[in-house]
């Protein structure tokens, strides 16, 4: 039987010097006004790099928070209701929240898997993708060396399936993360698989030894509030009545 659980990455746009700052110490100090609250099982604040992948220059202007819900309708009275999201709304230009349900879990994170399996794989719906891996001190030089030309490519490559692709981290440099969504299972796999830049960072991942941690997650998003960049990237999701 599958679990009630899902999963929601919400990204905060911030516009002005003083609602920069005041995201940036949400870091910090939200961690702290998160704990506790109902049916939120994990929680991460995340910073974000500039482009669409790994990045070692931070966008002070846009920050995360992935978070693990026992049920969708904690969630829901979260984001609706609590006085933080009150908060967020009003320091923030942008806030869009994908909700997503898990279908592939590899790997660990802080040494636990945080998500659990919730739905059945299905190939046409559009997939969400979180990659997350804490570098090794000692490997940090290479890995900085090659991975943002991947990122680079992977735009470029794949702009017809690719919806929408973020660096994200909790660490600068060393806890690192990208979050991607895609048209459907087919438009992700041609560039897992079949992009010569992926292959070659899976390699050298494995030769080199670049990660002390890491995690591969893949999802259905099954709704999304807000915008991003002013379109709802995910608007097939809610069809149009005549």
């Amino acid at each position: 039987m599958l679990k009630s659980q899902i999963v929601t990455v919400s990204f905060f746009r911030y516009q002005g010097r003083a609602n920069c700052w005041w995201g940036f110490k949400q870091m910090g100090l939200a961690p702290t006004r998160l704990a506790g609250i109902p049916g939120l099982q994990f929680y991460k604040m995340v910073g974000s790099g500039n482009g669409n992948g790994f990045s070692i220059w931070p966008n002070f202007g846009v920050y995360g928070l992935i978070g693990v819900w026992d049920e969708e309708k904690n969630a829901r009275d979260f984001f609706a209701q609590h006085e933080l999201m009150a908060e967020f709304r009003t320091h923030t230009a942008e806030i869009w929240t994908i909700y997503l349900q898990s279908f592939k879990v590899h790997g660990n994170w802080d040494q636990q898997v945080p998500f659990e399996i919730t739905t059945e794989f299905n190939e046409n719906l559009p997939v969400a993708v979180l990659t997350r891996a804490t570098i090794r001190a000692s490997r940090l030089w290479h890995f900085w060396s090659y991975v943002p030309r991947v990122s680079k490519a992977m735009w470029a490559e794949h702009q017809s399936g690719l919806l929408f692709s973020v660096g994200i981290g909790e660490l600068p440099l060393i806890q690192q993360a990208t979050f991607s969504l895609w048209t459907n299972s087919k438009e992700m796999q041609a560039y897992a698989y079949k992009s010569p830049f992926h292959s070659n960072v899976i390699r050298k991942t494995r030769e080199l030894g670049w990660y002390k941690e890491e995690l591969f997650a893949r999802f259905h998003p099954f709704d999304s509030e807000g915008t991003w960049g002013g379109q709802e990237k995910l608007q097939f999701l809610h069809p149009q009545t005549p």
